[in-house]
């Protein structure tokens, strides 16, 4: 009968061989460029931000003076800019309000939870609680919303509530473009209720 003692150093000798075994095989790979999260910061911050868009009501040489229109004014408690990225946008995350004028100096609104300025194709994008009220009393209701400001249009791929108090109609629908005053309206697919107003005689 062999003594008890001789076994257990080969017992030690595996075990530390088996730890090392699976420490060698844990993973320690540093993960770099496209796999690690970029950090993206503002190059400014805004609070109570204001701004006002403006235009000359006549065209005008390089050094003459003329008058000016407010177009638009948008209002937002915070404002982060990144124009400090190669595709420039500013964001405001705690939501906006824009005022916008039409030729008559008449008032519509349009507020969100969220928006998004794309400078360089000066497309906004806007998100949560879309609400647009025109001077008219037209009203659109819609979880996102893109305005595209050179070419003055409004469109969305989203559900929609439309409402005309002057038509008597409400409108629901998936999908809509349309211009800023409701002039020139598309709708994708819709459905709604309207009511048609008697003549009072």
């Amino acid at each position: 009968m062999k003594p008890l003692g001789k076994k257990i150093p080969i017992s030690i000798a595996m075990v530390l061989t088996v730890a090392i075994f699976f420490y060698s095989c844990q993973d320690t790979y540093q993960r770099v460029g496209d796999e690690k999260k970029i950090e993206v910061y503002p190059q400014g911050v805004a609070q109570n931000f204001e701004l006002t868009y403006t235009e000359t009501t006549e065209e005008l040489e390089s050094e003459d003076e003329g008058n000016s229109r407010v177009i638009a004014i948008l209002k937002s408690p915070l404002s982060e800019d990144y124009d400090n990225m190669l595709f420039k946008y500013r964001t405001f995350p705690n939501g906006l309000e824009v005022e916008y004028f039409d030729a008559d100096n008449k008032k519509s609104t349009i507020k969100a939870d969220y928006g998004i300025i794309y400078s360089q194709t000066d497309i906004i994008d806007l998100q949560g609680n879309v609400v647009i009220e025109t001077h008219d009393g037209k009203k659109l209701e819609t979880p996102q919303l893109y305005w595209d400001r050179n070419e003055e249009w409004i469109f969305t791929q989203e559900k929609f509530k439309y409402t005309n108090p002057q038509e008597g109609s409400i409108m629901d629908g998936e999908g809509m473009d349309f211009n800023r005053d409701f002039s020139i309206l598309k709708a994708h697919k819709t459905n709604g209720l309207m009511t048609i107003k008697e003549n009072e005689s």
